[in-house]
């Protein structure tokens, strides 16, 4: 790669405090996203008994309902996103998901709370696309999968966050008033990124300017699709997408039915081990990587193939664990490395493209994380629980995760072939 990629410039040098208070506040937005989906999450039992629902319906809700809209709008807003300013952007986006997300609480079935969440997903769909360009603009590559790691520590503060409020909202006021708790604040986090936050110039950690216009979406689509190891990668991702949001979105049930336990037993432990455990394992291997990947750009993909690989035995023994102690003994290193898989996946949509086309890349990472990983794993676990359930499986719901363990061993074979071509992809990247 270029050794002037690597390189930030003198403005960004200058103005660390203000790219600093950049990335944390993006962060803390990417935090209330998090927010506003775990609070469904963890209350997916007490939603299912007052409404009447199957496993299959609640994998809907949090998963397909969501991401058909998150995902398939995240590219048009992207190409906004490219040509004008990320900043007012992201500050309608959360305006809209955040007042969605309160709007849940008045859910009196389940297609109520199926046109909330969908309602949800329109918001969300303007949060991460012109986030991860602006961060791509005031990081230069040598730092880029750490401060992404930071970002992507929302997502585990988010799921903490969100499992502590609900429970507590839930054990004093009920579920319904947790949507409300959940979603005004983003409201006033809103108009602090409009009148707070500056747009950066695009391309300003690398001493880069946008002369041209972006290019069309055939062109982007075009350029993409020649990019090997971005294909094989976000293959692997999308794999590993599909396992992960079913664990999130099943973990807190399963839990639940297999040790007799309530919301309040298991909203702590788990918002803690994913919180916190989860978000300080997205910074500290994404440092990892950014110092890996100095000396060989293909430690990327193959980090998360590493990563992968550690973590399948472990999910296994938590889900066969004797007790709750053990079963979060037994998390513990899922956690840790669970949340790299996206940093890394963010970092190389900025990598793997031209200049102009950054914002577009991120959506399109987004759409294909979201609309099959997202938006199926969920579902995919949720009908084979009903499946199972129906043969008379005694714990359907614990089976039905183990088979969504297989999306993570196949993962790893993509990240390998991924590795082999991103090094000349970056170079092809930077030139073009």
């Amino acid at each position: 790669m270029n050794d002037s990629l690597n390189k930030p410039s003198t403005e960004t040098q200058t103005n660390f405090k203000g790219r600093a208070y950049v990335l944390g506040l993006l962060t803390l937005v990417y935090t209330f996203n998090h927010v506003d989906r775990q609070i469904l999450v963890t209350l997916l039992e007490p939603i299912k008994q007052e409404l009447h629902l199957k496993d299959s319906q609640l994998g809907l809700l949090t998963g397909l309902a969501f991401a058909a809209f998150y995902a398939t709008l995240g590219i048009p807003v992207a190409m906004w996103a490219d040509r004008g300013n990320r900043r007012n952007i992201i500050a309608l986006a959360l305006t809209v998901w955040s007042a969605m997300t309160a709007v849940s609480g008045f859910a009196q079935n389940f297609m109520h709370l199926l046109i909330a969440r969908m309602g949800v997903g329109v918001g969300e769909a303007g949060g991460t696309p012109p986030a991860t360009s602006i961060i791509a603009d005031l990081y230069p590559p040598k730092q880029r999968a750490m401060a992404l790691g930071i970002y992507t520590s929302g997502i585990g503060l988010g799921i903490m966050i969100g499992y502590v409020l609900a429970a507590e909202v839930y054990a004093h006021f009920g579920w319904r008033i947790a949507f409300f708790v959940a979603g005004v604040p983003g409201l006033l986090l809103a108009l602090l990124v409009r009148f707070t936050m500056k747009e950066p110039k695009r391309g300003l950690s690398e001493a880069r300017e946008q002369h041209e216009q972006a290019p069309s979406l055939k062109e982007t689509l075009a350029f993409i699709g020649t990019q090997k190891s971005l294909i094989w990668l976000l293959l692997g991702c999308l794999m590993i997408c599909i396992s992960a949001n079913a664990y999130v979105a099943f973990i807190s049930s399963h839990l639940q039915r297999s040790y007799n336990l309530t919301v309040m037993d298991v909203a702590l432990p788990l918002g803690l081990l994913i919180g916190v455990v989860g978000s300080f394992g997205a910074i500290v291997l994404g440092n990892v990587c950014d110092r890996l990947s100095a000396k060989d750009l293909r430690w990327r993909p193959w980090m998360i193939g590493i990563c992968s690989l550690v973590a399948l035995p472990f999910a296994w023994m938590f889900l066969g664990a004797e007790t709750v102690n053990h079963a979060y003994m037994w998390n513990i290193v899922p956690c840790f490395v669970g949340l790299i898989y996206a940093s890394i996946a963010y970092t190389s949509s900025q990598e793997l493209v031209p200049l102009q086309m950054r914002s577009f890349a991120s959506a399109f990472t987004l759409f294909c994380l979201t609309l099959i990983g997202i938006g199926g794993g969920p579902l995919i676990a949720g009908s084979l629980s009903d499946y199972f359930a129906a043969q008379g499986v005694e714990a359907p719901l614990t089976l039905a995760l183990r088979w969504i363990l297989i999306f993570n061993a196949a993962s790893i074979i993509c990240f390998l072939f991924s590795g082999i071509f991103y090094r000349s992809d970056v170079k092809r990247a930077s030139e073009a």
